[in-house]
């Protein structure tokens, strides 16, 4: 928990609860993982423990860029697909672990200033959005915690389908 969830109350502070209660259970399924255990596929999608937490990272990142300007600022960065799923050579998941905690404070930091959970924005452009749709920052957080929780999810599972180690039960 930062210092902002401390000291903060109300729908703000329930968001970031939530979504680092999320964070913290995918965290702890990549405990005690080698980079390569971290690499591995152990089921026939295209998903591995690292590539999961690249791209929950690049999810946060890239909605919390929405809030705070809109669709031209979540794609003013390039995004690789495909390669947010994976881990590549070089790539440690210490350092993905790092990244994604340098998101998380970002993000934190952001939602405990944002003045209204109303403000929006037009949706960018794509096949999954409805044309001329907005969503609302609250809207946005709430995106986030639900990606969060199914890649968690996910990652359970692949865990245990590794080592037979578990979040929860």
């Amino acid at each position: 928990m930062t210092t902002s969830e401390k000291t903060m109350t109300g729908e703000h502070a329930d968001l970031l609860q939530t979504l680092g209660k999320h964070r913290g259970f995918l965290r702890y399924t990549v405990r005690d993982l080698t980079d390569e255990q971290a690499a591995q596929r152990t089921t026939a999608s295209e998903l591995c423990l690292g590539g999961l937490i690249k791209h929950v990272a690049n999810v946060e990142h890239r909605w919390m860029r929405f809030i705070l300007g809109g669709a031209e600022a979540m794609e003013s960065e390039p995004l690789d697909w495909v390669g947010q799923f994976r881990m590549f050579e070089g790539e440690r998941l210490a350092g993905l672990l790092e990244s994604y905690e340098q998101v998380a404070r970002r993000t934190d930091e952001w939602v405990s200033t944002l003045p209204d959970l109303d403000a929006s924005h037009l949706l960018p452009e794509a096949p999954w959005f409805e044309p001329g749709a907005s969503w609302s920052a609250r809207r946005v957080l709430l995106h986030i915690v639900a990606e969060t929780s199914q890649h968690a999810g996910h990652a359970d599972i692949i865990r245990e389908s590794l080592d037979g180690s578990k979040t929860m039960g």
